[in-house]
Protein backbone atom coordinates (compact mmCIF):
# COMPACT_ATOMS: atom_id res chain seq x y z
CA UNK A 1 0.00 0.00 0.00
CA UNK A 2 1.43 3.47 -0.36
CA UNK A 3 0.22 6.72 0.84
CA UNK A 4 -2.98 7.07 -0.57
CA UNK A 5 -5.41 5.19 1.27
CA UNK A 6 -7.06 2.81 -1.01
CA UNK A 7 -4.28 2.07 -3.82
CA UNK A 8 -1.99 -0.09 -4.00
CA UNK A 9 1.54 0.63 -5.91
CA UNK A 10 3.11 -2.37 -7.76
CA UNK A 11 6.43 -2.65 -9.25
CA UNK A 12 7.85 -4.26 -12.42
CA UNK A 13 8.83 -7.28 -10.68
CA UNK A 14 10.52 -8.79 -13.74
CA UNK A 15 12.81 -5.70 -14.75
CA UNK A 16 13.64 -4.84 -11.22
CA UNK A 17 12.30 -1.41 -12.46
CA UNK A 18 10.74 0.71 -10.07
CA UNK A 19 8.16 2.00 -13.04
CA UNK A 20 5.39 2.28 -10.20
CA UNK A 21 1.32 1.70 -11.28
CA UNK A 22 -1.08 2.32 -8.80
CA UNK A 23 -3.84 0.47 -8.38
CA UNK A 24 -7.18 0.92 -6.79
CA UNK A 25 -8.63 -1.53 -4.74
CA UNK A 26 -11.10 0.42 -3.59
CA UNK A 27 -14.75 0.33 -5.42
CA UNK A 28 -15.35 4.41 -7.17
CA UNK A 29 -18.05 6.05 -5.54
CA UNK A 30 -19.93 8.12 -8.16
CA UNK A 31 -21.01 11.80 -7.71
CA UNK A 32 -24.34 11.18 -6.85
CA UNK A 33 -23.38 8.36 -4.13
CA UNK A 34 -20.63 10.59 -2.96
CA UNK A 35 -23.44 13.26 -2.31
CA UNK A 36 -25.61 10.96 -0.47
CA UNK A 37 -22.64 9.77 1.37
CA UNK A 38 -22.54 13.34 2.44
CA UNK A 39 -26.27 13.60 3.24
CA UNK A 40 -25.88 10.83 5.46
CA UNK A 41 -23.35 12.47 7.74
CA UNK A 42 -25.32 15.80 7.78
CA UNK A 43 -28.37 14.19 8.86
CA UNK A 44 -27.02 12.73 11.57
CA UNK A 45 -28.60 10.52 14.20
CA UNK A 46 -32.23 10.44 12.64
CA UNK A 47 -31.34 8.80 9.81
CA UNK A 48 -32.43 9.47 6.00
CA UNK A 49 -35.57 7.38 5.23
CA UNK A 50 -35.65 5.00 2.27
CA UNK A 51 -37.96 5.59 -0.96
CA UNK A 52 -35.98 9.99 -1.57
CA UNK A 53 -34.38 10.09 -5.04
CA UNK A 54 -31.06 8.93 -3.88
CA UNK A 55 -32.26 5.69 -2.67
CA UNK A 56 -30.81 3.43 -5.47
CA UNK A 57 -27.45 5.52 -4.33
CA UNK A 58 -28.07 4.66 -0.39
CA UNK A 59 -28.51 1.07 -1.34
CA UNK A 60 -25.15 0.91 -3.13
CA UNK A 61 -23.40 2.81 0.14
CA UNK A 62 -25.06 0.00 1.62
CA UNK A 63 -23.78 -3.15 0.24
CA UNK A 64 -20.38 -1.73 0.00
CA UNK A 65 -20.87 -1.57 4.05
CA UNK A 66 -20.44 2.25 4.04
CA UNK A 67 -23.97 2.29 5.81
CA UNK A 68 -26.48 0.75 7.11
CA UNK A 69 -30.49 0.47 7.26
CA UNK A 70 -31.71 0.27 10.58
CA UNK A 71 -35.05 -1.58 11.69
CA UNK A 72 -37.24 1.29 10.98
CA UNK A 73 -35.99 1.83 7.72
CA UNK A 74 -33.33 4.96 8.00
CA UNK A 75 -30.12 4.85 6.62
CA UNK A 76 -27.22 5.58 8.57
CA UNK A 77 -23.26 5.69 8.36
CA UNK A 78 -21.25 3.05 9.25
CA UNK A 79 -17.34 2.99 10.68
CA UNK A 80 -16.35 2.44 6.95
CA UNK A 81 -18.96 4.88 5.88
CA UNK A 82 -17.71 7.55 8.05
CA UNK A 83 -13.76 6.95 7.20
CA UNK A 84 -14.68 7.24 3.36
CA UNK A 85 -16.32 10.51 4.35
CA UNK A 86 -13.46 12.15 5.11
CA UNK A 87 -11.19 10.89 3.07
CA UNK A 88 -12.79 11.40 0.28
CA UNK A 89 -15.67 14.12 0.66
CA UNK A 90 -13.73 16.16 3.28
CA UNK A 91 -10.36 15.34 1.79
CA UNK A 92 -8.91 14.38 5.33
CA UNK A 93 -6.76 11.59 6.50
CA UNK A 94 -8.65 8.63 8.16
Amino acid sequence: MNGRTGATTLADSATGNDNSVTMWNEPYLETCCRSALHRLTLVGRPGRPDGLKDGPCLARLRGMGLAQQRADGRYELTEAGTARHAREVLKRSA
